[in-house]
Formats: C-alpha cells, sequence, structure tokens
C-alpha cells in the first residue's frame, strides 16, 4: 500500500502550546479516516499541520511524499498543490460565478493553457454532479450544491488527499447524506484518500470508517471493527 500521510511520535504545537503529543498514524491511499474530538481538543491544529500552516517542530512527519520538517514558506505551496480542502462554510467567491470561482484556483496554482482549464473544470463538475451549474452564481444555488462546488475545487489539482473541515456542519441530513456518499466514491474511484474532521455521530454511524480521536492531548487511532457502534 502507498502511504498518503505518515506521523511518527510528532508533536503538534500551536505557537509556544504543546497541543498534541507523540502522534503516531499512518493513512494509506484511498482510506477514508474520520477526525473526531471535542472543541480545542486538537483536531484544527493536526489538520493545519498536515496542510502546512503550523510547522512540525518535534518527530517526523510525510504528507504526499513532502517532508513536514523541511516545511518552508517556499515549498508549502508545492504541498497544497498536491492537497484539497473542503470547508463547512464553503468560502466561494461570491463575485463570479461556480465556473469562475474554479478558474480561478487553477490560474493561481500555475495552470495556462485554457483548453486544459475548461477541460478540467468540466471534468470536476462532472464528478460532483453539477455539470449544467457551472453559469449560476454561488448565492443562487442550495447549501449542498456549495458544498460540491466546494469538493469540485479540491479536486482540481487530482489531489492524493482531501482534508475535509466539518463539511457537512451546515447541511440538512439528506443533503448530508449525499455529500457523504460523494466523499466515499471519490475514495473508491479515484484512491483519493480523505480526512475528515467532525462532530457529527450520526453521519459517523451511517457511514463507520476508521477514526482518529484527539483527547487529553493525545491521538487515538479507533480501527473500523472497533467503532461500528461508536457513541462519541
Amino acid at each position: 500500500m502507498e502511504s498518503v500521510v505518515t506521523l511518527t511520535n510528532a508533536n503538534i504545537y500551536q505557537g509556544s502550546a504543546l497541543i498534541l503529543q507523540q502522534v503516531n498514524f499512518t493513512i494509506e491511499k484511498g482510506e477514508f479516516v474520520y477526525l473526531v474530538g471535542k472543541t480545542g481538543s486538537g483536531k484544527s491544529s493536526l489538520l493545519k499541520t498536515l496542510y502546512g500552516e503550523l510547522p512540525l517542530k518535534e518527530g517526523q512527519g510525510n504528507v504526499v511524499g513532502f517532508n513536514l520538517r523541511e516545511m518552508n514558506w517556499k515549498k508549502v505551496p508545492y504541498l497544497r498543490r498536491n492537497l484539497g480542502v473542503v470547508f463547512q462554510d464553503f468560502q466561494l467567491l461570491t463575485d463570479r460565478n461556480i465556473y469562475e470561482n474554479l478558474r480561478f484556483v487553477l490560474k493561481a496554482t500555475g495552470w495556462k493553457d485554457e483548453h486544459l482549464m475548461n477541460e478540467k473544470i468540466n471534468d470536476v463538475l462532472d464528478k460532483v454532479g453539477l455539470k449544467s451549474k457551472g453559469f449560476k452564481m454561488a448565492y443562487e444555488i442550495s447549501g449542498g450544491e456549495q458544498q460540491r462546488v466546494d469538493i469540485a475545487r479540491a479536486l482540481l489539482n487530482s489531489p492524493k488527499l482531501i482534508l475535509a473541515d466539518e463539511p457537512t456542519g451546515n447541511l440538512d441530513p439528506e443533503t448530508s447524506d449525499e455529500i457523504m456518499q460523494l466523499l466515499f466514491q471519490i475514495t473508491k474511484d479515484y484512491g483519493t484518500s480523505i480526512i475528515m474532521a467532525t462532530h457529527d455521530f450520526i453521519v459517523i454511524n451511517r457511514y463507520p470508517s476508521r477514526m482518529l480521536k484527539t483527547e487529553n492531548g493525545q491521538v487515538t487511532d479507533i480501527p473500523l471493527s472497533a467503532n461500528a457502534t461508536f457513541a462519541g
């Protein structure tokens, strides 16, 4: 199996404060993993370390082939081109349509060929079931559709890893189901690994998978076989 994320004896800091200590886990290609824990328990700090916003000062870490101990401001953009990030609040640009939102990201990550950009945008919109909605403004589509656009944006650079931060947090149960089915389909069809931070244990119980739990400064790795009836 190909490892997409490996942390070994990693200490996670927020500034000078030690948030998580002796973190050890590996995530393989195509794996779906929940990241759970109470507010303030270190979930966000862990995610920020994985995408280079927080430096890894102690221990070892490798994310999509990048050594986190060797990260600096010059290397972070290259790391992030190999990642996709899905936000709870979508973070779409409100002054342009969906198509132009996606085009903006491609240009920002170095794409120049207009034909290839058009092809890629149509491809990711098709993957999330929104091929006919590219001309719409963000405010003209539903919350669930906006989250699908957010997922399409995360897929633009064919990432090996997607970090999803509470992607169902602002959605009704039916729409949450649609988004979860889409995320699991992405892991299955494209071999993309997904780490999904969530508080939603209804979702976890409906779509059980391996979990990483942040608690008391530690990260506990809970395999699927142990969390099928996990209650939080």
